[in-house]
């Protein structure tokens, strides 16, 4: 069967046990995606013609009303006939070819107590290039894989970190926490997502809000501004359950005083005692800065009220598990956010558990 998309010259075969997102990315087209798992409605697309089934029954990420309007989601659509789809937003992956390469782990670190900072070094007479926010694919056997984001900046690009996080019961991830399994090399794909940096040429604010391990591919975004000297404002929140998972706190404060325009505020949803910042949920944290009269640009206090009028003003960067994500999309869009505007990646945080790899063949960490 064909899938051709009706906003470029591009096509693509698939097969009936692919989903057509997975067929996409087969043929080195890089279409907007980012959970794989339907929750996001990132890879969300219209369907002009054609017909299409969800093995697993409709995903949560596509609404009454969207699936209504003709919008299918590709990571879980399977084809029954020929397509024709209309892209939300067709990025051509003209900046960065799709490789599967050999890496070799150049060293593992404990970051906390759950996450794990591994470095991956690439052969020296590949060249690999990618784009601030991009992940890869770790292949495992069975035609597995598990996804990664990218906390290195691109002008390093021949080593890559990683930040892995400990899942109970996980196949893949449970043994960088134990020397004895380590292993040595794995084989990757990549550079994927649609998630990435967009410097504007008219200045405008930015804000980035991470949940977790999605603090990695902001990390990388703010690692490639603080090395290119842009010098936009970027209020960075990122939200954790404690003091103990602030494992990059000490990287983004540097990044703060390095990077001229750069903000960074820790917000903990379970805070000890003691803890004297924010809390709660991290895009509540947000709002509530918004909403007290606090310009997040420029973190100092100002006499005026600012109401949603500000949050508009933003280029908004959202990289965390789905419930942070839909939040972020249903809040700040209630707020008149432009979705043009709003850039995220959803991360699931369960996903090389047995249980799941029934379910899905690949999920971000």
């Amino acid at each position: 069967m064909r899938v051709s998309l009706s906003n470029s010259n591009h096509g693509f075969s698939v097969t009936p046990d692919q989903s057509v997102l997975d067929a996409a990315l087969g043929a080195s087209l890089n279409l907007p995606h980012s959970c794989k798992g339907g929750n996001c409605g990132a890879c969300r697309a219209r369907l002009l013609q054609g017909q299409v089934h969800y093995p697993h029954g409709r995903p949560l990420g596509l609404s009454d009303a969207e699936a209504a309007d003709g919008f299918v989601l590709l990571c879980q659509a399977h084809a029954r006939s020929d397509l024709t789809i209309e892209i939300v937003e067709m990025r051509t992956p003209d900046q960065a070819v799709i490789k599967r390469l050999p890496a070799r782990i150049e060293h593992a670190v404990p970051l906390s107590h759950d996450v794990m900072g591994v470095t991956l070094r690439l052969p020296v007479a590949e060249a690999f290039s990618f784009e601030a926010g991009q992940y890869i694919d770790i292949l495992l056997p069975g035609g597995r894989r598990r996804s990664f984001s990218i906390a290195s900046p691109p002008h390093e690009s021949r080593l890559l970190e990683l930040h892995v996080r400990r899942v109970d019961g996980g196949e893949f991830t449970d043994q960088f926490f134990r020397p004895e399994r380590q292993p040595k090399l794995l084989n990757i794909e990549g550079p994927l997502g649609q998630f990435v940096y967009r410097p504007r040429t008219v200045a405008a604010p930015t804000l980035m809000i991470g949940g977790g391990t999605g603090i990695a591919p902001l990390l990388s975004m703010l690692r490639h501004v603080a090395f290119n000297g842009f010098e936009h404002d970027i209020s960075v929140y990122w939200g954790v359950r404690s003091e103990r998972d602030l494992y990059a706190h000490t990287a983004l404060e540097d990044l703060a005083q390095r990077a001229a325009g750069v903000r960074y505020t820790p917000v903990l949803s379970e805070p000890s005692p003691g803890w004297t910042g924010l809390r709660g949920w991290v895009h509540e944290a947000v709002l509530r800065d918004i909403a007290q009269g606090r310009d997040i640009a420029q973190g100092r206090d100002i006499a005026r009220q600012r109401d949603a009028a500000q949050l508009c003003e933003y280029d908004i960067y959202a990289a965390g598990p789905p419930a942070m994500i839909e939040a972020v999309r249903r809040d700040f869009g209630a707020r008149g956010v432009d979705s043009r505007r709003l850039f995220f990646d959803s991360f699931d945080y369960a996903p090389d558990t047995l249980a799941r790899q029934r379910l899905s063949a690949a999920t971000k960490s």
